[in-house]
């Protein structure tokens, strides 16, 4: 009976061991994370700057004559042709002032010409040597005078023909219309300021600094830019591209000293008055064909001290991979200049779980999902 029992204890411990050894060898289970296919994508080679909207043309509107405004005949906010009538003053005081003019001349040419009759008869008196060369003379200044005040009197009455035609204030250019300065009823002159503004609307220019490391980096390059050919594309502060592609059609001449930056402006086309002047914009520089980029998703990227790193499987297993990051990545992607070519299984779901070597599952992310 004690060998029996003593039996028993021993297939025991035997059959305790087995069952410890075997958990101890059981594989633990695969990690289950959500993976991307790291993509490549032709990317445009592009330079990001900060601009401003600026209209070609920009006119303050000012009163050139003083008097009460009679009317205000535009809308604010609204598009004027050139030409288009935006204020009236009161013309009465004007056109008396014309007609004034009118009757001071009609008197000095009267006056001409009694002055060059006169001149006639002094002339043939001396011919037939009854008058004398003093009088002939005396009457020759004297339609000279006549002259002399025919022509200022011509230059007043243009004087006053002006200053009655600027009581018709008309806008000098084409564009959109601001708020008036004042109404009817009014007092305008020289003197009242601006009365509106007038913008022009296409085409737009858009105005940005570029630093001179841009340009240096451009010419370590070893691109040899022709601005007229570099494209010109623009982004609203909300994220959305604006439709239309404008040119480079002026660098200025040289360095702002204070901010060590060139002004660049492009000219782009707003058929529909979608660029206001004064907005602020982002502006990309196409300087080249497209470059093949491989693209991760933000979300995939940890940083750390030694730089970024994403984790990629392999074998069923996690590992790291370090990158270097590109410029020109928008929204939830990222450019990877190195560190990947293209085609591995990025990690972006469950990384808070994710260790070195660690044994993982992965299953795919749709791209619409992972923001690729």
């Amino acid at each position: 009976m004690f060998r029996w029992s003593r039996c028993l204890f021993i297939l025991a411990l035997l059959t305790a061991g087995s069952h410890s050894a075997a958990a101890e060898t059981a594989p633990a289970a695969a990690l289950p994370v959500g993976t991307v296919a790291a993509q490549k994508k032709a990317i445009d080679t592009a330079l990001d700057f900060v601009g401003r909207v600026e209209a070609v043309s920009r006119v303050e509107v000012r009163a050139r004559v003083t008097g009460y405004l009679d009317a205000v005949l535009f809308k604010e906010g609204e598009l004027v042709a050139e030409g288009a009538p935006l204020y009236r003053i009161e013309p009465d005081l004007f056109e008396a002032a014309v007609r004034q003019a009118e009757g001071a001349l009609e008197r000095t040419r009267a006056a001409e010409t009694l002055a060059a009759i006169q001149l006639q008869r002094a002339q043939d008196l001396l011919d037939r040597n009854s008058g004398t060369v003093v009088a002939r003379d005396q009457a020759r200044a004297a339609l000279e005078q006549s002259q002399g005040a025919v022509m200022g009197d011509e230059a007043s009455l243009r004087t006053a023909q002006i200053n009655l035609g600027y009581t018709k204030i008309l806008s000098p250019i084409a564009g959109r219309i601001g708020r008036t300065s004042v109404t009817k009823g009014n007092v305008v002159g020289p003197d009242s300021g601006v009365l509106t503004s007038i913008v022009s609307q296409d085409p737009m220019y858009v105005a940005f600094p570029v630093s001179q490391r841009e340009f240096l980096r451009v010419q370590q390059s070893g691109a040899h830019l022709d601005r007229s050919k570099i494209a010109v594309r623009i982004q609203f502060s909300d994220g959305t591209t604006y439709d239309q592609l404008g040119r480079v059609n002026f660098v200025n001449i040289s360095v702002d000293r204070t901010t060590d930056t060139v002004l660049v402006r492009a000219s782009m086309p707003n058929p529909a008055g979608t660029l206001r002047d004064g907005q602020l914009v982002k502006v990309a520089l196409q300087t080249g064909a497209p470059v093949e980029k491989v693209m991760v998703p933000q979300a995939a990227l940890i940083a750390d001290q030694g730089g970024v790193y994403v984790f990629v499987v392999e074998d069923g297993r996690a590992v790291i991979r370090r990158v270097k990051l590109g410029s020109g990545g928008t929204g939830p992607d990222a450019i990877v200049d190195e560190g990947l070519s293209g085609g591995e299984l990025v990690i972006v779901d469950g990384l808070q779980r994710v260790r070195p070597g660690i044994a993982v599952r992965a299953n795919p992310i749709a791209q619409s999902a992972s923001g690729i």
